[in-house]
């Protein structure tokens, strides 16, 4: 059987069509990996025996807050709120 032929078009001119450089307005933003690394740190500190104040930078805000336990998808407060573990873009203990 034989194959079909197919018209390949010339190219005559020099073809520049690379992106060389990306600029993001969201650079500041850790990656999830980031954020649930960091969260782990604090909880395995030596010093964290119950509750540990942090300084959370949310979307929106920055609250200082205790926090005592995590589960998959929030971290909980001392205070019984649930703060979304995707919203958080930095965590540091203070």
């Amino acid at each position: 059987m034989e194959k079909p032929r197919v018209f390949a078009n010339p190219i005559d001119k020099q073809i520049n069509n690379v992106q060389n450089l990306f600029r993001s307005n969201d650079s500041d933003r850790s990656s999830p990996k980031d954020i649930n690394k960091k969260i782990n740190e604090i909880f395995a500190a030596n010093n964290h025996v119950y509750k540990s104040r942090v300084k959370i930078t949310l979307k929106d805000k920055v609250v200082e807050k205790d926090i005592v336990g995590k589960t998959n998808i929030n971290l909980l407060t001392l205070d019984g709120e649930l703060i979304k573990i995707t919203d958080i873009i930095n965590i540091e203990k203070i």
